[in-house]
């Protein structure tokens, strides 16, 4: 069909489709994480419209609207919704977003004498989120608030029958609230939200929770990263990431920072802070194809931990890519990776970091 084509190359390309039938990329992706069971299906149809507002030049964020549910081979499952907009006149960008789900996830600790063990636990989770932040004057300096609320009901499925828990879980992490405010800032000069080829996007946020905000835990969190790219030739596009998040008080142990790298599992390295460095190199060999390689390395350390004995986390991969909306600058593909102990491949929508940051 034609309106799946684009007119200047004739290649497949949803740009239009998009934008002048207010239609949606259908992406049935493979969940392949390996902390949900290596292998899943989720459905997201992706919404994506130019905001009715660009100005005079200045790149203005198109409108995202999308939906989810899925299922994974460790039989976790979720629905979930979020959209993510500007109001330029207002100088106003807002995002919102709920979830539900029933998620079977591992955890890892030292254990004195027995080494790495291995922690099951079955999370029945319902959460929401929403910020809005505000332009400082005319400059890309972004200022607001966000929330996020969660209830979690937890229950340990070590596989072993009835045992006691071990010394990180406390009773109340079993079944309670958490409930975040924070202050967030954020500079964006990439020249595209989805894929960018150029630029800089620096995000930072304070979120505190406490007994005001409704949650059961107090303990704040402090978070910063910034990604920066370079279109060194017409071909290629290297991009360098930098984040470190960072937790203060007591929280509940499934929501301790921790390391996020493709070939990483989710909460595989976890810790009072952790810190990331990755570079990712993106080479167009056509303007539709692409192959891109990436290296990282993170620390996660703690009380007990410090920086120079906690272990180095590595991953290493690559992944091809095809432009699959032009007017919108995203790319999609696969990639695969590895770290220390693990392997994991990922279908990626943008960019790899998006989906981790």
């Amino acid at each position: 069909m034609e309106v799946f084509k684009d007119p200047e190359d004739g290649k497949l390309d949803m740009s239009d489709f998009l934008i002048n039938y207010h239609g949606f990329i259908p992406v049935a992706q493979l969940v392949t994480e390996p902390a949900l069971g290596g292998i899943g299906v989720m459905l997201t149809p992706i919404f994506i419209q130019p905001n009715k507002h660009q100005d005079m030049g200045e790149f203005v964020p198109p409108d995202i609207t999308a939906a989810f549910a899925g299922i994974t081979g460790n039989k976790t499952w979720g629905v979930g919704a979020m959209r993510i907009a500007s109001l330029p006149k207002h100088k106003l960008k807002y995002r919102l977003g709920a979830v539900y789900g029933d998620a079977n996830l591992d955890f890892y600790r030292n254990i004195f004498q027995l080494g790495e063990r291995k922690f099951g636990f079955n999370f029945n989770t319902t959460a929401a989120f929403a910020s809005v932040l505000r332009q400082v004057g005319d400059t890309q300096l972004f200022i607001g608030l966000e929330y996020l609320y969660l209830h979690n009901k937890v229950k340990p499925d070590f596989g072993l029958g009835e045992l006691p828990l071990p010394d990180f879980v406390d009773e109340k992490a079993l079944d309670n609230n958490l409930s975040g405010l924070g202050v967030v800032l954020e500079f964006d000069k990439r020249d595209n939200v989805f894929t960018p080829n150029t630029g800089l996007y620096i995000t930072s946020d304070f979120k505190v929770n406490a007994g005001w905000t409704g949650s059961d835990y107090d303990y704040q969190n402090f978070n910063v990263a910034a990604f920066q790219y370079f279109k060194f030739t017409p071909k290629l596009v290297s991009g360098f990431r930098a984040e470190g998040r960072f937790q203060f008080n007591e929280a509940p142990f499934y929501f301790k920072p921790g390391i996020s790298m493709r070939g990483v599992p989710m909460a595989r390295y976890q810790g009072d802070q952790t810190y990331v460095v990755e570079t990712e190199q993106r080479f167009d060999f056509t303007d539709r194809w692409s192959a891109v390689g990436f290296v990282g390395a993170a620390k996660a350390t703690s009380q007990e931990l410090s920086f120079s004995e906690a272990d180095l986390v590595y991953n290493y991969g690559t992944g091809f890519r095809y432009l699959i909306a032009r007017k919108f600058g995203i790319r999609t593909g696969i990639d695969v990776a590895w770290s220390n102990e693990d392997f994991g491949w990922y279908i990626v929508f943008g960019s790899a970091w998006n989906n981790r940051n």
